[in-house]
């Protein structure tokens, strides 16, 4: 498939790694590209998860691509569907075809002297090398082989089954039974409703409530758009209208959070059943300092109404041979529990970055731009938004890596990278939210500064204008292709 050097190796077949092979061909001129992917198929987050109900938790014409209309019937699309529409976008443009997969990226070592990157991968035949000039990491952060699960006392007496939903067995029974989910986030919020029908109760038990709203499975002003519309056309109009909606209730929760937390609550009681208390939906944090939790139609709503589910907000005291023993002296029975407690975040997906035989510490660089990191050559890092849909920013990260590469061939760089200085002034982590998943790991997370380019914007509407008007030169360091008339190294200011 293909030689073992190519210009641009990309980490990873997802959306982010499908999106940034589309850009790559359709905006560099001759690049040659492989992408290694470490499972047997694409898709990745949408082909690992597999639990009932997983379910797009943005809607799809701003999660989709911009270029291959979204022409669902659901805007908030379930997991096949979407794994589909990877597929296929992948399969239309012979992307399908530049992807080896089995191939499990170990580490990546950069050598100034030969402006290139070595990349090792172990497959199921051992391990392999290849060569490239630039390196696009598009696996996420969050860890494939394990989620969170925290130390639970007495985990090891529970005579039930204890499943969590990142690797959900494909014959799990739970007709008639007792289920308990842990947690209170987007996956448990998603289980709830679809396992309720078949089990006698369902059990949502949270530490603490979340923000949840609804919204609408089906999108009737994008249905109408493309009643009279090209799909092309209808497509990005409604992608400009979910992203400003999005974006702009965003903005709303951060300079009036007790405002936007007053429209949160009335809006979920309206929908919740007579009598039930209002404690299981009051976050003690402000809107947005954590994700807000959407739920299609009111699904998890009309569940609680219906009484096959329950919400209980509560400590664990021990599990038990036949359930949890809750602080409060409460106990709940269960056949299963559900650990719906969190993803693993990692940097880098899990790849040992070493530059000129220096081992890189992730926490000890500064984003450039949201998507590079200062002293890193030839090296970028796709990152969605915490705010909005992931491939709102992953499209513009694959965009601007294309324009740099041809920017780099135009001057004649060998390679770029920014100011390995960083930023100045007090650093802040990577990802901005409150979160479990984020503050346990914000020590090993790279950091941003406080301002331009070192820092992240939460708006994509800020950031295309930016992206497309920015200076490539801001704050890099090149290094002038070798056999070029000038070989300096060129700071720029």
């Amino acid at each position: 498939m293909g030689t073992d050097h190519v210009d641009v190796l990309i980490v990873g077949a997802g959306l982010s790694g499908i999106g940034a092979a589309y850009r790559l061909q359709t905006m560099t001129e001759g690049k040659t590209y492989a992408i290694l992917e470490s499972r047997q198929a694409m898709g990745g987050t949408w082909d690992l998860f597999r639990y009932p109900g997983i379910r797009s938790d943005s809607d799809m014409y701003t999660l989709s691509f911009p270029y291959k209309p979204w022409t669902h019937e659901n805007s908030i699309a379930d997991g096949s569907d979407i794994r589909a529409y990877i597929e296929e976008t992948a399969r239309e443009n012979g992307i399908d075809q530049h992807i080896r997969f089995g191939h499990r990226v170990t580490r990546a070592s950069w050598s100034s002297d030969d402006a290139r990157w070595t990349v090792e991968a172990s497959t199921d035949d051992g391990s392999v090398e290849l060569t490239a000039s630039f390196l696009y990491l598009c696996s996420g952060y969050y860890s494939y082989d394990e989620g969170f699960t925290p130390d639970f006392p007495g985990l090891d007496d529970f005579q039930g089954q204890v499943v969590h939903p990142q690797f959900w067995p494909e014959d799990l029974d739970y007709d008639g039974k007792e289920v308990v989910v842990i947690g209170s986030g987007a996956t448990a919020v998603t289980l709830i409703p679809s396992m309720a029908d078949r089990t006698k109760h369902v059990t949502m038990l949270q530490r603490s409530p979340t923000y949840i709203t609804a919204l609408p499975k089906r999108d009737p002003i994008a249905k109408a758009m493309r009643r009279v519309l090209p799909n092309g056309l209808a497509h990005r109009l409604t992608r400009i209208k979910n992203a400003a909606m999005a974006i702009g209730f965003y903005v709303f929760c951060q300079r009036f959070p007790k405002l936007a937390r007053k429209v949160l609550m009335r809006m979920a009681d309206r929908r919740l059943p007579e009598g039930f208390d209002r404690k299981h939906l009051s976050p003690h944090y402000n809107p947005w300092d954590q994700r807000l939790c959407i739920v299609p139609d009111g699904d998890l709503f009309r569940t609680l109404r219906r009484g096959k589910a329950s919400i209980v907000t509560d400590h664990i005291k021990t599990f038990t041979e036949t359930g949890i023993d809750l602080e409060s002296g409460e106990h709940l029975d269960a056949d299963i529990v559900v650990t719906a407690t969190g993803l693993q975040v990692v940097t880098f997906g899990q790849i040992d970055v070493v530059v000129d035989g220096r081992v890189i510490d992730p926490h000890e660089t500064f984003t450039y731009k949201g998507m590079m990191f200062s002293g890193i050559p030839n090296f970028a890092w796709c990152v969605g938004y915490t705010n909005a849909s992931w491939t709102l920013r992953a499209d513009l990260t694959s965009q601007y890596v294309a324009r740099l590469l041809n920017h780099m061939d135009e001057k004649g760089y060998a390679y770029g990278m920014p100011d390995p200085a960083g930023a100045s002034g007090e650093p802040a982590p990577i990802l901005d939210l409150k979160s479990g998943y984020v503050q346990r790991v914000k020590h090993l997370l790279p950091q941003q500064g406080s301002e331009s380019p070192w820092t992240i914007r939460q708006n994509w509407f800020l950031d295309a204008w930016d992206h497309r008007r920015t200076d490539l030169d801001d704050a890099m360091v090149w290094q002038v292709r070798s056999g070029s008339a000038d070989t300096s190294t060129r700071r720029a200011a």
